[in-house]
């Protein structure tokens, strides 16, 4: 190899450098990230105005919330569950357990699927209040299960999956 050949290699790997750092230097330029004269306005809702209910809530209004529910909207919105939960009767578990009868059977019940401690240990039955609940946030509702989930804050769409999931089951309930 000779001179000419490892000046060429040198000047590749000099203008490498330089073209990296001079792409950060000039996106700090163009996007000005030293500004501090930036403003920003945080408007905080009163709570009622919110229309949700805390994840911590257990007096929730279940005639008003089941008022506003509709299987057939509870079926679209359960598409996002589909990815990690099955809903067929005789399903198998997924990345999360299968959820045919989940509605009034004891949190963690299901034998073949491997629960967080969390959820193991809980000790309640998924009723109307504790879906709701869980729905709204899971990892909030019960601390430490491994459900990635962020929520359903409508309450419309989380009543309407909670009603979908009460009509996929051998003995659907009366609703309260």
């Amino acid at each position: 190899m000779n001179s000419f050949e490892i000046n060429k290699i040198i000047t590749a790997i000099l203008v490498t450098i330089l073209v990296v750092f001079g792409i950060g230097k000039i996106s700090n330029i163009i996007f000005d990230k030293d500004d501090k004269n930036i403003v920003a306005y945080k408007v905080e809702a009163p709570e009622s105005e919110i229309g949700l209910a805390s994840a911590t809530d257990t007096n929730v209004d279940l005639n008003a919330l089941f008022a506003m529910a509709d299987v057939a909207h509870g079926e679209k919105v359960f598409k996002k569950c589909k990815a990690c939960h099955s809903i067929k009767q005789g399903g198998s578990n997924k990345i999360g357990p299968k959820l045919w009868n989940v509605m009034f059977r004891p949190v963690g019940a299901i034998t073949d699927y491997k629960y967080s401690k969390a959820l193991s240990s809980y000790n309640k039955e998924w009723d109307w209040e504790e879906m709701n609940g869980f729905l709204l946030k899971p990892s909030t509702w019960i601390k430490g299960n491994k459900m990635g989930f962020a929520g359903l804050k409508s309450e419309k769409d989380r009543a309407s999956v909670i009603m979908y999931l009460n009509e996929n089951s051998d003995s659907p309930r009366q609703l309260p």
